[in-house]
């Protein structure tokens, strides 16, 4: 009756110290969910209904089949593509360590055991030596009474999907990379052939003016005019030719590849595939894979205080073991030679050297931060989101504008060309022309390039390329 007393006070202790402390669920903080005032545009209330481009493959954005095999050529090689595989392995790794933390620990061991014993010793007069003879099977279990185990398995499997979401990450930002490398290079290549093209016109304008000089109807001022506009152009080429040089590179390196000069289409065949539909704002959460991550991060911090909590109760455990153990090896399969012997008990910290309060503080305070960076990516989303939307709208109409621009300086460059020929405009007019001419085509070249990456940007803000 005694022993009954004792065990349902124990019982009821137990009970007590679990009705204080339960490892609690992760919920996710309303201020962690996005609304329209996070994108700051009134283009998420025009598409609540629509499906959003972040859950449609960079296949059917990204048409241009060059384009593509680029990306493939990307995403197979890259090499910050396969550490972060290896980071998912790692954390798979831990996963399967953490799910398997229900179950007791099993060991087995064969000993010899040779003891010389001293005269004076206990058992010396009786013994000179002992030999003995063991192979134990020991089992060792704990009970998951405040929920540690539970929550330390929890927190390996948000490291797990948040090096998942990590991969997925990389794999956007790799995709949104190349195409605007491939989009630069072919606006590069455009801006090259009207520069090429500009320097064969001026040498012609020249060859020009120098006869008109000739024959006394212009002077040598404007000879050396035309001449410095044909150095200028020369080199505006230089430059140009540079930065496609790096631009090739870079795209390479993107592949892994040793730099090289990459195949690519002309940038009048660029075409984004889709139109750029956001979706709503909750998507977000869902598309952008380091929002993912984030949230993952948090996870595991949150199930981690848990775990640190959960070490300043008492541990309760089963041990036990069996096996075989004689002094002399003829018997030891004898069923004489059997063992066994089992314990349970609970341990109590009391004094570690604030150790456990230092762990859970900690913990908390790490839990703290990794809310907090949530947090900002979520806002740097929205913010990324909402840049995207309004360059990608801005440049479209500015392209228009700037196309308006170099047909109207076109025109004016041959009306002025015309005029001269007949002496009935001065110089400077042509050659102001001829130079707004070259400057706005190579800015209509670099606008379409701009709207093109601003469709790469929208796509890769809101969490496109990784499925």
């Amino acid at each position: 009756m005694k022993k009954l007393l004792i065990f349902t006070v124990l019982i009821s202790q137990i009970l007590l110290f679990k009705s204080c402390f339960v490892a609690k669920d992760y919920e996710r903080d309303d201020a962690f969910e996005p609304d329209e005032k996070l994108f700051r545009t009134d283009e998420i209330e025009k598409q609540k209904d629509t499906l959003s481009v972040a859950e449609i493959s960079w296949r059917e954005v990204f048409t241009d089949s060059l384009l593509q095999n680029h990306i493939d050529e990307a995403l197979t090689n890259n090499l910050d593509v396969r550490i972060a595989l290896q980071q998912i392995m790692v954390a798979d790794a831990f996963f399967k360590e953490g799910k398997a933390g229900y179950l007791p620990e099993i060991s087995f061991s064969g000993n010899i055991n040779y003891q010389n014993l001293a005269p004076n010793s206990q058992f010396g007069n009786f013994f000179n030596s002992i030999t003995q003879y063991e192979a134990p099977i020991d089992l060792s279990w704990e009970a998951d009474v405040w929920g540690k185990i539970r929550s330390n398995k929890r927190a390996t499997q948000a490291a797990y999907l948040q090096s998942v979401a990590g991969h997925q990450a990389i794999k956007t930002e790799l995709i949104a990379q190349v195409a605007s490398l491939y989009y630069q290079i072919a606006a590069l290549d455009e801006q090259i052939k009207i520069t090429e093209k500009t320097i064969n016109t001026r040498k012609k304008s020249l060859a020009t003016t120098e006869a008109l000089k000739s024959s006394g109807r212009l002077t040598k001022v404007a000879v050396k005019q035309t001449e410095a506009q044909v150095y200028t152009a020369e080199a505006l080429l230089f430059d140009l030719k540079n930065e496609l040089w790096i631009a090739e590179n870079a795209l390479t390196i993107l592949k892994a590849k040793e730099p090289n000069r990459p195949e690519r289409n002309t940038l009048r065949e660029q075409r984004i595939g889709t139109q750029i539909e956001t979706g709503v704002p909750a998507q977000l959460l869902r598309n952008r894979p380091d929002v993912v991550a984030a949230e993952y991060e948090l996870i595991n911090a949150f199930e981690l205080t848990n775990v640190a909590r959960a070490s300043l109760y008492p541990s309760f455990s089963l041990n036990a073991g069996t096996g075989l153990q004689s002094l002399r090896f003829s018997d030891f399969f004898s069923s004489n030679s059997i063992f066994y012997n089992a314990l349970g008990g609970f341990t109590q910290p009391v004094f570690n050297r604030r150790a456990l309060r230092t762990q859970l503080e900690a913990a908390e305070g790490q839990q703290e931060q990794a809310a907090l960076q949530f947090q900002q990516t979520l806002l740097t989303a929205g913010q990324e989101v909402s840049n995207a939307l309004y360059s990608l709208s801005m440049f479209q109409e500015r392209l228009l504008i700037k196309e308006k621009e170099f047909r109207a300086y076109l025109e004016a460059f041959e009306y002025s060309e015309d005029l001269l020929k007949n002496g009935l405009a001065d110089y400077l007019e042509v050659l102001n022309a001829q130079e707004n001419v070259l400057n706005t085509e190579l800015d209509v070249v670099e606008n379409k390039r701009q709207v093109l990456e601003s469709n790469v940007e929208l796509y890769r803000a809101l969490g496109g390329g990784w499925q």
